[in-house]
């Protein structure tokens, strides 16, 4: 057998650096590794400055405000000694409790119906040869669109007078349909509204993870006899349940922080049976400029949001650690 050691030539290898040199060089290494950190730390610390300015000192001045007494002079803003006293206007306002109960039914409808409508818009373009581009370029398009103007162009359509579904529905049942002037009826069309323009934002990150699952996986329960049917449900759902959380988290940040939809759609009405906790909100800091009132229902509302999530996540690592054991 041929001495490896005393091999030498162009195909010899390197001689290994001694222990002493080897010790040497990670802590250089190490210390190469914290400077860098710490300019990148100095690069970033003006952009989080504004970052800092613009979102947290909001936020704290809300809290702040919700938990103080508020006077509201000619020159300005004055808080002035603590209390809980605008909780406590807030809980006994069935205005509120409306918003709250109106905000919660509005967010679970929609987002259930994105999830299963996204999803299966995304099995459709999974499925697509050609042509998933245009098809996933066209999808977009009624995301991309601003709420604002989406939504004045749903209250064209609702319109009862002039509007699309009008001219449509008249000659069928021989009187005119105003949609937007009843409690329900108002809120099922801003639900319609509001599905139709975030359902393709689902759709595309359930694609991205229809993408990323394992073919063999799949390919093998397809081996094992198992129909397309059985193969999503037991194979491919269970795989993408980390994308349908993401997708649900963010759709519930969205849907519980409602403001532009029904703000311009329905103005809150008809009276206030779509009125949503962040319009509900609105009106009280800059309609009735109760600035006490107001910024509680914005705290509590984002206490609430955090809360919804937080339970949500917990119930899915649960569910999904069940699974894996």
């Amino acid at each position: 057998m041929p001495n490896t050691a005393t091999r030498s030539g162009p195909d010899a290898p390197p001689p290994a650096p001694p222990p002493a040199k080897a010790a040497a060089r990670r802590p250089a290494a190490s210390q190469l590794q914290r400077r860098g950190a710490r300019l990148g730390w100095l690069f970033a610390s003006p952009a989080l400055l504004v970052i800092a300015a613009v979102l947290l000192f909001p936020i704290v001045f809300s809290v702040v405000m919700s938990f103080s007494n508020v006077d509201v002079t000619g020159s300005g803003i004055h808080l002035s000694g603590t209390t809980t006293g605008n909780y406590g206007i807030l809980f006994d306002s069935p205005r509120w409790r409306h918003a709250l109960y109106f905000t919660v039914l509005y967010t679970i409808g929609t987002v259930v119906v994105e999830i299963v409508l996204g999803t299966a818009i995304a099995l459709v373009l999974e499925r697509l040869k050609t042509g998933r581009g245009w098809m996933m370029a066209l999808l977009l398009m009624p995301w991309a669109m601003i709420t604002v103007i989406s939504a004045q162009l749903w209250a064209y359509i609702y319109n009862g007078v002039y509007g699309v579904l009008n001219s449509v529905l008249h000659p069928l049942i021989g009187h005119d349909v105003n949609v937007l002037g009843t409690p329900v009826e108002a809120a099922v069309a801003m639900a319609a509204a509001d599905i139709w323009k975030t359902t393709p934002f689902v759709a595309i990150i359930v694609l991205a993870g229809l993408v990323m699952l394992p073919g063999d996986i799949v390919e093998a329960a397809r081996i094992d006899g198992a129909s397309a049917w059985t193969t999503f449900w037991q194979v491919r759902l269970p795989l993408l349940r980390p994308t349908l959380a993401i997708a649900v988290m963010f759709r519930i940040l969205q849907a519980f922080g409602l403001f532009d939809l029904p703000f311009v759609l329905t103005n809150g009405g008809p009276g206030t049976s779509t009125e949503s906790l962040a319009v509900l909100g609105y009106r009280v800091l800059f309609t009735d400029l109760k600035f006490g009132p107001g910024a509680a229902v914005a705290t509590s509302t984002a206490v609430l949001v955090l809360l919804g999530c937080l339970l949500f996540l917990k119930v899915f690592r649960a569910q999904v650690g069940t699974e894996e054991n």
